[in-house]
């Protein structure tokens, strides 16, 4: 069985004294696509931000590649892609090249030129994520899904080992969703890259995912996709709070 990338045990985390997440138990193994479902404000962001080391737990335990989140000093090991594409400045004066380089700065330093390996490393990643044709282009002249290749591609250009993205497709059109989905396929599949997927999508999940937490507040389910399509509606309306009806893709 592969090491765990992730290990979260007995985690608990609160707000101004209002539970946020409670007794958080799973493990994120080497290789595995895992999807993060789960109601707003049921704490998925949250999550996200104790795995980053931007909160502390209140209680428990997180450890990253074996090691205790505390010591924990490889950063450059995890990508991280946010909800960008329905809230960046299209009039950013930068291109795909320039904004991808910007993955390379905690490595190569602030000001500081880029050497003739560096520069092929950024095309490299760009050319990961089928952007090489745009790589001079102005990120603002891209659609949603472009974008958000780009931004995949500033966090491969370290060659990370974990890829979590937060709801990474919001804005983005139903067309370019697909193929963004096949690209973390790819990924996944081609260069062996963790990937921790939040996202509202639950039926894309049940196709691309290796293993689905659905968290409110708390762990409700965590388990592969079949598992997990074969929950009944009521079962998925008990974890959410409100009436869910899970809707399967198929293409």
């Amino acid at each position: 069985m592969s090491e765990p990338i992730i290990s979260m045990k007995n985690v608990d985390y609160a707000y101004e004294n209002k539970a946020v997440l409670s007794n958080i138990n799973f493990e994120i193994p080497q290789g595995a696509f895992m999807g993060l479902v789960g109601p707003n404000g049921g704490g998925k962001t949250t999550l996200i931000k104790l795995i980053l080391g931007i909160l502390k737990p209140d209680h428990g335990e997180i450890s990253l590649f074996n090691e205790p989140i505390g010591k924990f000093r490889a950063w450059n090991h995890i990508g991280f892609v946010s909800q960008k594409s329905n809230s960046f400045n299209k009039g950013f004066p930068a291109t795909v090249f320039e904004v991808v380089s910007m993955g390379l700065t905690a490595k190569v330093g602030y000001l500081k030129f880029f050497t003739k390996k560096h520069k092929a490393e950024i095309l490299k990643a760009i050319d990961q994520v089928g952007m090489g044709e745009y790589a001079y282009q102005n990120i603002g002249n891209l659609s949603g899904g472009q974008q958000q290749r780009v931004f995949i591609a500033r966090s491969l250009v370290n060659d990370p080992k974990l890829l979590i993205l937060d709801e990474p497709t919001v804005g983005v059109d139903n067309e370019n969703v697909q193929r963004f989905y096949d690209l973390l396929h790819q990924l996944n599949q081609e260069r062996n890259i963790t990937l921790l997927l939040v996202t509202h999508d639950t039926g894309i999940m049940t196709e691309h995912a290796t293993d689905i937490v659905c968290l409110n507040k708390t762990l409700y389910f965590h388990g592969d996709p079949k598992e997990y399509s074969s929950l009944t509606d009521r079962d998925l309306s008990r974890f959410y709070g409100h009436p869910v009806n899970l809707v399967t893709h198929d293409h």
